[in-house]
C-alpha cells in the first residue's frame, strides 16, 4: 500500500472536490503502539461561506482556529467528549474542511481491536468517533501538517478500485442545519460506511455553488 502523502496543492482546492477526492485515499497513523491505515470510504464537506453547520460559520475562535490556518492541516474537534477527525481545505483564511466519517480497516486491526475492545471489523471505525479511537486521534493532533507524512497523514492509495465502484452523494448526517445540502460522499454498496444509503441525484436541491447565506442557528453535532 501506498503511504506517499497528498501534497499541500492536493488540499487547496475546493472543498466539495477535495471531499469526494479522499474517497479511495489512506489514512495513515504512526504511533508508538504501532501503525494503523485505513481506505476512506465516507466523508463529509463543511463550507466556507453559507454553511451554517460548519464550525467556522460565526468566525474564528481558540477552537476553529485550524480552520482558518493553510489546508493539509488536521482539524480534531471533541463531541459529547469522542474525537472526529478533519482534514482543512482551501486557501488560508477561507475556513472549510472535510470530515472523515468512516474507514474501511487496512493495516493494524489488531491495535484497533484493542483500543476500541471490539473484535468485530464493522465497529472499528466505521463512524467519525470510532475513527479517531481506533487511530488513536486526539486534539493533540489538532493542526497537525498532514502533508509530512509522519504521525498521521492521508496517502494517495489504490484509486484504481473506484473504478467499479460508484461515489454516491446525499446530505449530511446528525447536523441541526443546512439539512438539505448534498455534501456527504461516500462508497455506495461498502459495508463500512457508516449511516444511511439512500443517494439523491447531484442536481437536486442546493449544491455547494448554489448556497446563499442563512442565518446563525445551533451548531450541529456529529454522530459517533
Amino acid at each position: 500500500m501506498s503511504a506517499q502523502p497528498l501534497s499541500r496543492r492536493f488540499y487547496a482546492r475546493d472543498v466539495a472536490v477535495v471531499a469526494r477526492d479522499l474517497l479511495g485515499r489512506l489514512l495513515w497513523r504512526e504511533s508508538a503502539d504501532g501503525v494503523t491505515s485505513g481506505r476512506i470510504v465516507e466523508v463529509e464537506a463543511y463550507l466556507p461561506e453559507g454553511d451554517t453547520a460548519c464550525h467556522a460559520f460565526r468566525g474564528p475562535t481558540r477552537r476553529n482556529a485550524t480552520m482558518f490556518g493553510p489546508p493539509g492541516r488536521a482539524y480534531v474537534y471533541a463531541i459529547h467528549s469522542r474525537w472526529c477527525l478533519n482534514a482543512v481545505t482551501e486557501p488560508e483564511g477561507s475556513a472549510c474542511a472535510v470530515l472523515i466519517r468512516a474507514v474501511e480497516p487496512a493495516a493494524g486491526v489488531e491495535l484497533m481491536r484493542a483500543r476500541r475492545r471490539r473484535e468485530a471489523l464493522l465497529e472499528l471505525a466505521r463512524g467519525p468517533a470510532r475513527l479517531c479511537e481506533a487511530f488513536a486521534i486526539d486534539r493533540a493532533l489538532d493542526g497537525w501538517d498532514l502533508t509530512r507524512g509522519e504521525q498521521l497523514w492521508i496517502a494517495r492509495g489504490p484509486r484504481s478500485r473506484l473504478a467499479g465502484e460508484q461515489v454516491a452523494v446525499s446530505p449530511r448526517i446528525g447536523v441541526t442545519s443546512a439539512h438539505d445540502l448534498l455534501l456527504r460522499y461516500y462508497l455506495a454498496g461498502n459495508r463500512f460506511v457508516s449511516g444511511r444509503r439512500n443517494p439523491k441525484p447531484e442536481s437536486s436541491k442546493r449544491r455547494a455553488g448554489e448556497l446563499q447565506p442563512q442565518p446563525a442557528t445551533r451548531r450541529g453535532k456529529v454522530n459517533e
